[in-house]
């Protein structure tokens, strides 16, 4: 007899094992919003839809961008916190609402091309996604840029002097905060909102990538394109954590592969669709057939080196001390890993 159960014993362990080893057998997955016809329609959904035939995992995936299910971009996180879904793309600028920390990793005016941001993201991928394990329970499945965010006028303007007294769409704090210093009324606004809110005069200008502001339409309400980057909208895949949990290691390192390539893709796209988004928004050229991009005729406002020189001195009177002041507050660990990380890869010091 016990002998009987010790076996009997034994297999339900095994049992209960092998019930915990099981892999998931769907994943909800939300993406970004549909008006981003480049990047969702171009490598987004195509990698979601072929994520299981890829991995080898017997995944059913179901894939909505974030309009199709009537998401707020400032909710995503709180959603994926909570397991309403799997795996959700999340803008960072808006997510550093609920922790300044998340938006160490692309401050306004500290990056202002591709190459930099590349290097503060991998310098601060770890501790990010440390800080989003302990305090989101998500895990970083992917870090990507939408590119350059640069500005969409409905009125004239030459400057950056010309900001003050105009009301502009933002979407990060120290963006915000930027604004504030030029004499310009931050407005937060999430990207499906922003049409009409120039068509109305809510906002005088907005801030986006060229080929978003493009896909969007939005040089059907604006007249002057003023290309000074802002930040470069640095999004994100993450994965509950619960959810990634319950995955084999043998899975997780599958689907760490996959999204690295996505994370590639991504850049990639970033890096092909920046330029082209100027050339189709300001006539210089036209979007070949069936790719995504409308012709529109907008003026180019060229950045001075004195536009260039008041940003730089802006992100030093401003972006840093606001940032430190805030995050510090909440993290007071915060300035000092910004400082060994992002700081380090960008020959920058908060004081």
């Amino acid at each position: 007899m016990k002998r009987i159960a010790l076996f009997a014993a034994c297999a339900l362990l095994m049992s209960a094992a092998g019930a915990q080893a099981a892999d998931p057998a769907a994943m909800r997955v939300v993406g970004n919003f549909s008006n981003n016809v480049a990047h969702v329609e171009g490598v987004e959904r195509p990698y979601f839809n072929n994520l299981a035939e890829k991995t080898g995992l017997p995944l059913k995936v179901s894939y909505n961008p974030m309009d199709v299910v009537n998401i707020q971009a400032a909710d995503a996180l709180r959603m994926l916190r909570s397991g309403t879904f799997d795996v959700m793309s999340v803008q960072i600028g808006m997510a550093s609402r609920d922790d300044p920390f998340l938006e160490g990793l692309d401050l306004v005016g500290v990056s202002v091309n591709l190459k930099d941001l590349r290097k503060a993201v991998d310098a601060y991928r770890k501790v990010f996604d440390e800080r989003l394990q302990k305090r989101f329970n998500a895990k970083v499945l992917t870090l990507w840029p939408f590119g350059p965010q640069i500005l969409f006028s409905r009125r004239p303007l030459n400057g950056i002097a010309d900001f003050n007294g105009m009301k502009i769409r933002s979407f990060t704090p120290s963006m915000a905060a930027l604004l504030r210093h030029f004499g310009a009324s931050p407005v937060t606004l999430q990207f499906s909102e922003v049409y009409t809110a120039l068509q109305r005069g809510v906002v005088d200008m907005s801030v986006t990538a060229a080929m978003a502001g493009n896909t969007g339409n939005w040089p059907e309400v604006t007249t002057h394109l003023f290309p000074l980057a802002m930040t470069s909208s640095v999004q994100g895949h993450f994965v509950n954590l619960n959810y990634w949990n319950r995955f084999s290691p043998e899975s997780q390192a599958k689907l760490t592969a996959y999204f690295k390539e996505l994370e590639d893709a991504m850049w990639a796209m970033t890096e092909k669709v920046t330029d082209q988004g100027i050339a189709y928004n300001t006539g210089a050229a036209k979007p070949e057939p069936g790719t995504p991009g409308n012709a529109f005729n907008m003026k180019l406002v060229p950045v001075s080196a004195a536009d260039q020189e008041q940003m730089n001195k802006a992100v030093e009177a401003v972006v840093l001390p606001m940032w430190k002041e805030s995050c510090d507050k909440i993290y007071p660990e915060c300035s000092r890993i910004w400082n060994e990380t992002v700081g380090k890869a960008r020959g920058m010091t908060i004081r």
